[in-house]
């Protein structure tokens, strides 16, 4: 995965806070698709508080439009434009988290808000699996919204039971939309999941600000208890080997396995020295997000600070060269482990044995069937008709569209018309107005279950005017 980041640098001036910790305290919000961590993180930025708030977004699908959909305010502003905050991203996590606190004098707060596809696990395990993260940084509360009215449709999932598994506060939010015998339900299930959050019934995020930031609610003693899976560190890549090297020319092998690639990184020398192992490996965990550098047979690798792609062809494997200057303990990390590709480390026919070997817990994965569909078309969009093929799609499709929303250029109006839905609710509202001399268009993104990307394109072209 490739995750870029981008940034804007205004900041509302507040009083220091009189907290005895010096962290920054860290709110995570998360929720499903569609649940309201937009609507609720507006509200923040938008209400007196007195708080200076660096904010990190990370989007789902293969347009970034969220930048459209929060509130222009004083506050710093962080986009992650790729997938979900999971294990393999949060190294782009951390590289931000860094930059932040080279310059925390300027705000008082951080809020992430994960993509509705994310796991809260991996992001929550950054402010105790790394060290400078844990010295500088405290989680405060990780608060998750859950759609009171759609959310039926999505409990079983992984990603939905997650989020609300980690929760300190839950907000049962839209809850206007459903009766008091569904709440009463939906409280009664949350709590079967957690029986640590507070629950709160929300209307589009309303809450005192104050029963959300601040509130030192992530008690790492009692999440642990609850999940002793918690403290089980998820990471970018599932083995590591340390290897006693001699210089010369090393051949990586590998046989046909499971993915027709694999990414490595090399690092080292020095690894006898445990310090120097755990810094390659949270180094590993940021190149993990990078973008990878291709190697095959005539490519050799070298130790570094590089990501490693490896193509294995399905019928004949693989090989890579590897070339060693210094005597000493290298380290090996792989996204899979080494079985699963026969994988052996050989100099003039001789087999390598790994020093000491180390094995880590599996990436979490989606749902294959959920993925996003991005479109991007240029001109204006006639606005009847793009209502009446909204509320036809939605009407054969809403059960598998997850959440729709786009910035979008209608004909006649001045304004970008910003459009959000969730199932087959939907709804839009004026957002920033066109400046001049920017060429027009639409941009819809789709997250959804076995999603056609023509059916999707070709039915928005048609409102083309």
């Amino acid at each position: 995965m490739t995750a870029c980041a981008q940034e804007t640098s205004q900041l509302k001036q507040a009083p220091q806070s009189s907290s005895t910790d010096s962290r920054v305290p860290v709110t995570v919000l998360t929720g499903f698709l569609g649940s309201g961590k937009t609507t609720l993180l507006n509200r923040i930025l938008t209400e007196e508080h007195g708080k200076r708030i660096a904010v990190i977004e990370n989007e789902y699908g293969e347009i970034g439009i969220d930048h459209e959909l929060v509130v222009q305010s004083d506050e710093e502003i962080f986009e992650m434009n790729n997938g979900c905050i999971c294990c393999t991203v949060r190294g782009d996590l951390i590289r931000i988290l860094g930059r932040l606190m080279r310059r925390k004098h300027k705000f008082d707060h951080i809020i992430i808000e994960t993509t509705g596809m994310a796991d809260p696990g991996p992001v929550a395990q950054t402010f105790f699996m790394d060290e400078e993260m844990k010295e500088k940084l405290r989680l405060d509360a990780i608060i998750t919204l859950v759609d009171a009215k759609h959310v039926v449709h999505h409990m079983d999932s992984d990603e939905c039971h997650a989020q609300i598994a980690f929760a300190d506060i839950v907000l049962l939010n839209k809850s206007d939309l459903v009766d008091d015998s569904a709440l009463v339900g939906l409280e009664d299930h949350i709590r079967g999941i957690n029986k640590l959050a507070g629950i709160h019934r929300t209307v589009q995020g309303g809450l005192d600000i104050e029963l959300l930031l601040g509130v030192n609610a992530f008690d790492l003693e009692s999440r642990a208890a609850e999940m002793p899976e918690f403290l089980k560190e998820e990471l970018p890549f599932e083995w590591a080997g340390q290897y006693e090297l001699s210089p010369g020319r090393y051949r990586l092998e590998l046989k046909p396995g499971p993915d027709p690639t694999i990414d490595l990184v090399l690092g080292g020398p020095g690894l006898e020295d445990n310090a120097i192992f755990d810094a390659w490996k949270r180094n590993s965990i940021v190149l993990y997000s990078s973008d990878p550098t291709f190697v095959n047979a005539a490519t050799p690798m070298t130790p570094g600070d590089t990501l490693y792609r490896l193509p294995v062809d399905e019928q004949t494997g693989a090989a890579v060269e590897i070339d060693i200057e210094v005597a000493g303990r290298y380290v090996l990390f792989t996204q899979h482990l080494p079985e699963e590709f026969d994988l052996q480390l050989v100099r003039e026919g001789d087999i390598e044995q790994p020093v000491e070997a180390f094995e880590y817990a599996s990436p979490h994965e989606h749902d294959d069937s959920v993925g996003s569909v991005g479109i991007n078309l240029a001109g204006d969009l006639d606005p009847n008709r793009f209502e009446t093929w909204m509320v036809d799609l939605l009407r054969r499709r809403g059960t598998d569209i997850f959440r729709t929303k786009g910035v979008l250029s209608l004909a006649g109006d001045a304004k970008r018309f910003v459009f959000q839905g969730v199932h087959m609710l939907f709804d839009g509202q004026p957002g920033r107005a066109w400046e001049e001399g920017v060429a027009r268009e639409s941009q819809l993104v789709f997250i959804g279950r076995d999603l056609d990307r023509t059916e999707l394109t070709e039915g928005l072209r048609a409102c083309l005017v």
